[in-house]
């Protein structure tokens, strides 16, 4: 049986694991912004051939070199990382509808990211477009009630001590439940992006903005987005 050809995403993601190229140093090698990048890369956006000429001349290779493919996965090393964590010290994201805690945030380019997040939006229209992101993603209520909606299942309810599983590509969204006013969750993201966490950054940069938008774009108190350490 022969194997399927690579995306054009997946030759995006073998050229900076060949360059060792993070997506941040790539978009400022070729101009193209790191969100788009990031569509490219999980095969939810591609380019035209004059726009790939344009990419390898930034690059400064030739469309074989661009496309070329590694044969064998190099070895893991043993990293023998730890992070001991917790809220005080996490990186707290502020939005108008939630707050996130990225908890050992020292450990980069890891492969599951860590969030406590507090939900206060309890209409789509507040949350805006359904989320979609590489990898899957472990969640797990701590207090409140929250309803789950996701792209191919119908809503569903969680509440203290109730936990979920899913796709993190198939559009989601955490709201709320109507008796709720706030409710808190433990999330895990898993994926082989090493840059999954400024895509994650990225997604609440777009929900803030889709909250700026529902307010007709008048600003409300607390919605620029504010990153910084939990004291």
């Amino acid at each position: 049986m022969s194997t399927p050809s690579p995306t054009l995403g997946a030759l995006l993601r073998g050229l900076r694991a060949r360059e060792g190229w993070t997506l941040k140093e790539m978009s400022a090698k070729t101009g193209i912004p790191v969100s788009t990048l990031s569509k490219i890369e999980h095969d939810r956006l591609t380019l035209t051939y004059d726009k790939l000429q344009l990419l390898g001349q930034r690059l400064g290779l030739r469309m074989s070199e661009l496309f070329a493919e590694t044969d064998e996965e190099p070895a893991q090393p043993v990293t023998a990382r730890r992070s001991l964590g917790d809220v005080s010290r996490s990186v707290r994201v502020e939005t108008p509808n939630y707050d996130y805690y990225y908890l050992c945030t020292e450990l980069r380019r890891k492969r599951m990211i860590p969030v406590i997040t507090k939900i206060r939006a309890r209409s789509a229209e507040q949350f805006g477009d359904l989320v979609r992101h590489t990898g899957e993603e472990f969640l797990y209520v701590l207090s409140g009630k929250i309803v789950v909606h996701t792209e191919f299942y119908d809503p569903v309810t969680l509440g203290p001590g109730e936990a979920l599983y899913i796709d993190s590509s198939m559009g989601h969204a955490y709201l709320a439940a109507e008796d709720c006013d706030e409710a808190e969750v433990l999330a895990v993201m898993s994926s082989a992006e090493e840059e999954l966490m400024e895509s994650l950054l990225t997604l609440h940069e777009e929900q803030r903005q889709g909250a700026v938008a529902a307010n007709d774009g008048v600003d409300v108190p607390g919605a620029a987005r504010r990153v910084r350490k939990s004291r």
